[in-house]
């Protein structure tokens, strides 16, 4: 059941000004406090639909996190933390103040207050709401008050009947507005908070009224228009903002009362009584104006005064809560180094436990709200980074409560996110190898001083722990510094620890799903150690582990993954995940191509026993076919290819059932490639096994050859992707070494019976096209100085390089195709090449001479260096000049050519128009031809005399005849 309460904390704003006698020095940074506030900033910045403060009363749900890297959040959703009261401070903390937080976390051995448990997503609510529903409450008329006599009359000399009349006028003032303040009379409350605040100084008397006042601020302010909030908004920030500046009043009741006023801002109660014609301000408009008045940034300067009040720093570390739920409060806080300030606070003398539940809490909103990168630079000090160790290690060693345990996840989760930054110095502080060892001692079972008597349970915080623990093993893998750490520390023996088949659920301890989560984890970041230890991972015999790892994985022997966690993503009910991890491993060390560790998994059977995968993975992805599946064949066929580079007899040992295993891959339906579940990144894959391992392997290029392999690579070719293009027509090239590729190559027809011959040309004709290159309209070349240059090249300045630098022209050859289509062609050979038109002979012509070309390229960039550097002697001079003519000879020559194959082609269609009209006139002639006869069978047909003279003429003829 939720109870209403009151606001117990009202906060009166002003501040006294810095040129008054009797105040404490202002900590450096601090404004005058009559210096106007920045009207810049934005006053309707804040948000709404934050989960709001306050204790909840059940029990505390575990803090979530994720294994693979370290933030401000530990897995999807935003965990809860109770905030609890601070009944052991020496001033009772109002019931009804809560302040948003970023976690449900009870707060250490303390009880809740009483008072409504509200969610900061309620919107608190307005004042034209309010009206709706105040039939009980009870207005009330406000009576005239002059508080410019109130002003006057404190600012007379003091005297003691004086002292008693000013009491008298204060406790008058704070009767008459116990409603609300108006928010046209806040410059006079300001003025008068400020004298109250001097006449501290001297007359401990005013103590109590200038309490009172600050509690009144803690009320709703009135307004009587709607356009007031806008109008007052200078005004109310000023206020707001004194309410900072009074910190300096060394009086501790009023410092706890001015924290207890900013709690109330994010109370949602309205007051008893409402004054007549007067509406109370929105919701959050308080909040907004201390943004505007930069509230936050002055209570993080006014911890240096209360550094060594216990109560004092506590309140206004709970009030800093409530106001790090804002984005901008946090960036003003921020500017005052509040992120190291708070760090300092963690290792501080505190029973109750407060000082760090609260720094940490803030610490997290900060990392929330503002940049990661720039909180960690702050808490990146060696005095932040030992405060923070200090305390992990006391809550590690002697915390046994379950918000203990989740206070120490979390700044477990901070110190990961300073092992990040190469700059912080977790290596000098020892922090870097106590954690290295708390991530191993429980595998490695090695006793060290430092977790002396330290004994892990099989909790969910422990768990949460071990997970970020290993987490922060990923991490350091990073830091090159970090690497002789890990391998002092048994870092390898205690992740290979978890690369075995799971016997029976539950038998290490843990649960099954939470064991399978840490075995995920293990091998995940195995995969990230092993290359940085491969000595260790040698010595360890990990080959060996993982092989056996994955024979059990495609084994037949029953097991129901989980797939709860983030590394078991596809693997519920199987062994997928647990195969892709294992393979992950092994990809990042035959990465490395080194000798010892292939040779050893060689040695060990791995490439049948990989083959075998990529069957088992067949048939799982004729099941279903999934992202998971596709990384796994992926991933294999990436293994085999360094495996089998540059050696042969593991090339004949994948020859035959490795070819049978790739063909189904080239011939992939290219839809597929677009699918988003990994099919290209198959692909490329398969056709880079297929250069590593058949290439060069005149058994394997064979059988690749029978099963048609070239058509279907052609066929790929023939798909005109750019990203294809280059590795195929690489594999092309290389197999034509083979005497029977050329044959294969030349027996191919794609879509209309084209040719390969008149593929690739197409495909130069591409690639110019999309290098700028300079053609005209019917292709012939255009700049005879410099025939296949691209425009980039045309505009790239004359840069002189090391004899061992090659020039753009020599790096251009491997940055496109071109080259690849040249040698292609030449192996085909230039001559008797099918299915050619005429623009495909023009563009031949320029591919035949594309070497003398690029030579006349690489001349025409030395003469340019050499006159940027010297000046040649006549005869280098001269040869230089004729060098260049002959290339630019090369470039007329070729040009001449396409004009006469042009106009051959031209000449050739004039003779077929030609004998085409020919044709067709026989053909009209023919026809008329038949018309008169058929005219003339008329004639004799439709008339008898006609006829009769046919006849006679007929016989006539037959008589001469005879």
């Amino acid at each position: 059941m939720r109870q209403r309460g009151r606001t117990g904390a009202r906060r009166p704003r002003g501040g006294g000004h810095g040129a008054h006698g009797g105040t404490p020095a202002v900590p450096a940074g601090w404004r005058d406090p009559r210096c106007p506030r920045r009207g810049c900033r934005r006053a309707g910045g804040h948000r709404r639909g934050r989960r709001g403060p306050g204790p909840r009363r059940r029990e505390v749900a575990p803090p979530r996190s994720h294994g693979n890297g370290a933030g401000p959040r530990c897995g999807g959703g935003r965990r809860r933390r109770r905030i609890g009261t601070m009944s052991s401070l020496a001033v009772s903390e109002p019931p009804a103040s809560r302040a948003p937080s970023r976690s449900t976390a009870r707060s250490p051995a303390l009880s809740p207050a009483p008072g409504p448990s509200r969610c900061g997503g309620e919107r608190r609510r307005n004042a034209s709401d309010a009206g709706a529903g105040l039939g009980a409450v009870q207005d009330t008329q406000l009576r005239s008050v002059d508080l410019s006599q109130v002003i006057k009359l404190l600012e007379d000399s003091d005297s003691k009947d004086l002292e008693k009349e000013q009491l008298k006028t204060l406790k008058k003032v704070v009767k008459h507005f116990e409603n609300g303040l108006p928010l046209k009379d806040l410059a006079q409350i300001i003025e008068i908070l400020n004298l109250c605040a001097e006449k501290m100084n001297e007359q401990e008397a005013f103590t109590e009224p200038l309490c009172e006042l600050i509690k009144l601020c803690g009320l709703p302010f009135q307004k009587k228009k709607l356009s007031d909030e806008v109008s007052y908004s200078v005004a109310v920030s000023n206020c707001i903002a004194q309410l900072g500046y009074l910190m300096r009043v060394p009086s501790s009741q009023v410092r706890i009362q001015i924290c207890k006023c900013v709690v109330s801002f994010y109370n949602t109660e309205l007051p008893r009584k409402l004054l007549s014609g007067y509406q109370p301000t929105s919701a959050n408009y308080k909040i907004q104006m201390a943004e505007l008045g930069g509230l936050a940034e002055t209570l993080i300067l006014s911890l240096t005064l209360v550094e060594n009040q216990l109560t004092e720093k506590l309140w206004v570390l709970k009030a800093l809560q409530h106001l790090s739920s804002s984005g901008v409060n946090c960036r003003l806080m921020m500017k005052a180094q509040a992120a190291s300030r708070l760090c300092l606070y963690l290792n501080g003398v505190d029973p109750s436990g407060q000082l760090v539940f609260r720094s940490s809490e803030i610490l997290w909103n900060l990392l929330e709200n503002t940049s990661k990168e720039e909180v960690v630079n702050q808490l990146s000090s060696l005095e932040c980074v030992y405060a923070l160790k200090e305390v992990f290690v006391d809550l590690l060693m002697h915390g046994f409560r379950h918000y203990d345990r989740q206070l120490r996840n979390d700044l477990l989760v901070i110190a990961t996110l300073l092992a990040e930054n190469p700059a912080a110095p977790m290596i000098e502080s020892g922090f870097t190898k106590l954690l290295i060892v708390l991530a191993t001692f429980t595998e490695a079972k090695i006793p060290n001083p430092l977790i002396k008597g330290l004994k892990l349970t099989y909790s969910y915080e422990d768990f949460e722990l071990k997970k970020l623990l290993f987490n922060v093993i990923a991490v350091l893998s990073k830091d090159p510094c970090a690497v002789q750490l890990l391998r002092e520390n048994y870092v390898m023996p205690a992740l290979l620890c978890y690369v075995k088949p799971n016997q029976k659920p539950g038998f290490h301890d843990w649960p099954a799903a939470q064991y399978e989560e840490l075995q995920l984890h293990a091998i995940a970041i195995l995969a990230s150690v092993a290359p940085l230890l491969v000595d260790k991972y040698l010595s360890c015999q990990a080959n060996t582990l993982l092989l056996v790892f994955l024979e059990w994985c495609i084994g037949q022997d029953p097991f129901f993954g989980q797939g709860n966690s983030f590394h078991g993503t596809g693997g519920r009910g199987n062994k997928l995940a647990q195969m892709r991890c294992s393979l992950r491993v092994l990809r990042s060390v035959v990465s490395l191509y080194d000798d010892a560790v292939n040779l050893n998994l060689c040695d060990q059977g791995a490439i049948s026993q990989l083959l075998d995968i990529l069957k088992y993975a067949a048939n799982k992805s004729k099941e279903k076919e999934d992202a998971i599946v596709l990384e796994i064949q992926a991933d294999t066929l990436f293994i085999l290819s360094a495996l089998c580079e540059n050696d042969l007899h593991r090339k004949e040992l994948f020859s035959y059932e490795g070819v049978d295993i790739l063909i189904p891959f080239i011939q992939m339906d290219p839809k597929r490639l677009y699918s988003g579940l990994g099919h290209n990144c198959l692909l490329f894959s398969a056709l880079d096994c297929l250069w590593s391992c058949v290439i060069g392997c005149y058994i394997a290029e064979d059988y690749f050859l029978e099963k048609q392999g070239i058509f279907l690579l052609l066929d790929l070719l023939a798909l005109k992707q750019k990203n294809l293009c280059n590795i195929i027509l690489g594999i092309l090239v290389e197999f034509c070494d083979n005497p029977k590729t050329t044959l294969h190559i030349s027996t191919w027809r794609g879509e209309k019976d084209q040719t390969a011959a008149n593929l690739l040309i197409e495909l130069w004709r591409q690639e110019e096209l999309e290098l700028g290159v300079k053609r005209d309209r019917y292709g012939r070349i255009a700049d005879v100085k410099r025939p296949i240059a691209s425009s980039f090249q045309k505009q790239q300045e004359v840069i002189p390089m090391p004899a061992n630098c090659p020039s753009f022209a020599i790096m251009e050859i491997s940055e496109n195709i071109r080259a690849k289509l040249y040698s292609l062609l030449c192996k085909l050979g230039f001559e008797n090449l099918p299915g050619l038109s005429a623009k495909n002979f023009v563009t031949l012509a320029i591919i035949q001479r594309y070497i003398d070309f690029k030579v006349g390229e690489v001349w025409t960039e030395l003469c340019a260096e050499i006159k940027e550097e010297f000046r040649p002697v006549t005869s280098d001079k001269e040869a230089l000049k004729v060098i260049s003519k002959i290339s630019e000879d090369t470039g007329r020559i070729v040009a001449a050519l396409q004009t006469e194959v042009l106009e051959s082609q031209h000449h050739q269609e004039i003779q077929e128009e030609e004998k085409t009209y020919t044709k067709i006139q026989a053909i009209h002639k023919q026809r008329e031809m038949v018309n008169k006869s058929w005219k003339n069978f008329l004639t004799r047909t439709s008339k008898y005399e006609a006829l009769k003279v046919r006849n006679l003429s007929d016989g006539a003829r037959f008589t001469f005849t005879v």
